[in-house]
C-alpha cells in the first residue's frame, strides 16, 4: 500500500537524521553502530508491513496531536456555562448536516457547553495522566525488579513480599483509598507553590485558579502510580534472573564493573523489549483507569471536563437526553485504548527478532 510505503520512508528518514545527528556529536558513531542502524530500519520495515501497527500508530498520532493542540483550538471556554443565559441549550442533541444546521455538531452537555469543544480539553487531561502514570510508575517497578533479580537473597525476598502485598489488594480499591485522602494535602501544596501550580495548569491545559481540581487530578495520578509498579517489578525480576546468567554479565563482573553499571548498561538494554511493550499497553489501561476513578467521583469536579467525569454526569439523564454524551465520549476512550493496544501488539512482534524477520519476508522476498 502507498500509505505503508510512505510510513516506511518517513521512519527511515527519521532514523537517518538521528544517525547523522549522533555522528556530528560523536565522530564515527554512524560507522560503529551500522549494524544497529540496519536493525532499526528492519524494525521500521516490519512496522510498515503490520496493518494493525500502522492503524494503531495513526490512532495514537491523532491522540497525541489532539492532546497537544486540543485546549488551544477549543472554541468555547470550558469554564463558561451558556445554559445560565439560555436554558434551552441544556443537553441539545447532535446537529449533523444536512439534517440539521445551526447547532453544535455533537450536541451540548448539561451546562450548554459544546461537547466536541470540551472533549478536546478532556483528551489532553487523559493523555497527560496516562503518560505520567507509566513514565513514573514503570521506572519504580523496573528499578526494584532489577535490584531484586540481580541481588537475590534477603533483598529479593523483601522486595517481592512488598510487591505481593500491593498485588494482594485489588488495584482499583487501593487507588480509591489513596485518591480519597490525597487531594486536600495536594491542594495545600499547590496553594503554597505557585510555580508548580502554574506548570501543572499549563501541562493539563487548565486555568491556574482551577488548582483545587488540579489537586484532585494529581491525587488520581499519584494513586495510580502507587498501584502501577508491582507488575513491572515482577516482569523485570524474572527477566533479570535469566539475563544475569548470560556470558556478557559474567564478563562485566570479571572486568570489575560496578553493580549500577552492570544493571543499567548491560542487563536493562537486553530486557527492555517486553518492558516497552508492557508500557504501551499500560498507557491504554491507565487512560481507562483514570476515567474510572473520575467516574466514581474521585477525580476533578466542575468545571474541569475530564472524560470519565463527563460520562458520570451524563448518567443522570441517560439514555433519554444524554445518550449522545455517553456514546461520543465512550467512543473517544475506546479509540484511545484501541490505538495504544494495537500499537503495543505490533511492537511485541517487531521487537522480537524472529517474528520481525518473519514479517519481513511475509510480503514475499527480502527487503530491497
Amino acid at each position: 500500500m502507498v500509505l505503508m510505503e510512505a510510513i516506511y520512508k518517513l521512519l527511515v528518514k527519521i532514523i537517518d537524521s538521528y544517525a547523522s545527528l549522533r555522528d556530528k556529536i560523536n565522530k564515527g558513531w554512524k560507522e560503529k553502530n551500522s549494524s544497529r542502524i540496519r536493525e532499526w530500519k528492519l524494525m521500521a520495515y516490519a512496522f510498515s508491513k503490520s496493518k494493525i501497527g500502522v492503524l494503531g500508530g495513526i490512532l495514537v498520532f491523532i491522540e497525541v496531536v489532539l492532546a497537544i493542540i486540543g485546549p488551544i483550538i477549543a472554541w468555547e471556554p470550558y469554564w463558561v456555562y451558556p445554559v445560565i443565559n439560555n436554558p434551552d441549550l441544556k443537553l441539545l442533541p447532535p446537529c449533523i448536516p444536512p439534517w440539521c444546521t445551526g447547532g453544535p455538531l455533537l450536541g451540548t452537555d448539561e451546562w450548554g457547553r459544546d461537547l466536541l469543544s470540551i472533549t478536546l480539553v478532556g483528551v489532553r487531561i487523559s493523555f497527560i495522566i496516562s503518560i505520567l502514570v507509566v513514565l513514573f510508575g514503570a521506572p519504580l517497578g523496573i528499578i526494584l525488579g532489577l535490584v531484586a533479580g540481580y541481588k537475590g537473597g534477603v533483598i529479593d525476598e523483601i522486595i517481592m513480599r512488598l510487591t505481593d502485598i500491593f498485588m494482594a489488594f485489588p488495584a482499583l480499591v487501593l487507588a480509591i483509598a489513596f485518591a480519597a485522602v490525597l487531594p486536600e494535602r495536594l491542594r495545600l501544596l499547590l496553594e503554597s507553590n505557585t510555580m508548580l501550580r502554574d506548570f501543572l495548569a499549563a501541562l493539563l491545559g487548565l486555568r491556574v485558579n482551577e488548582y483545587p481540581q488540579i489537586a484532585s487530578l494529581l491525587a488520581v495520578w499519584i494513586a495510580m502510580i502507587l498501584v502501577w509498579w508491582p507488575g513491572y517489578a515482577r516482569i523485570v525480576r524474572g527477566s533479570v534472573l535469566s539475563a544475569k546468567e548470560q556470558t556478557f554479565v559474567e564478563a562485566a563482573k570479571v572486568l570489575g564493573l560496578s553493580t549500577r553499571r552492570i544493571l543499567f548498561k548491560h542487563i536493562l538494554p537486553n530486557i527492555i523489549s517486553p518492558i516497552i511493550v508492557m508500557m504501551t499497553f499500560d498507557i491504554a489501561t491507565a487512560a481507562l483507569f483514570a476515567a474510572t476513578l473520575s467516574f466514581l467521583g474521585l477525580g476533578p469536579q466542575e468545571p474541569v471536563p475530564e472524560l470519565g467525569f463527563i460520562i458520570s454526569k451524563a448518567g443522570n439523564w441517560f439514555p433519554h437526553r444524554s445518550y449522545h454524551i455517553v456514546t461520543f465520549v465512550g467512543i473517544v476512550l475506546l479509540i484511545i485504548a484501541l490505538g495504544w493496544n494495537l500499537l503495543g501488539d505490533a511492537l511485541r512482534d517487531i521487537l522480537d527478532p524472529r517474528t520481525r524477520r518473519a514479517i519481513e519476508f511475509t510480503e514475499g522476498g527480502e527487503k530491497k
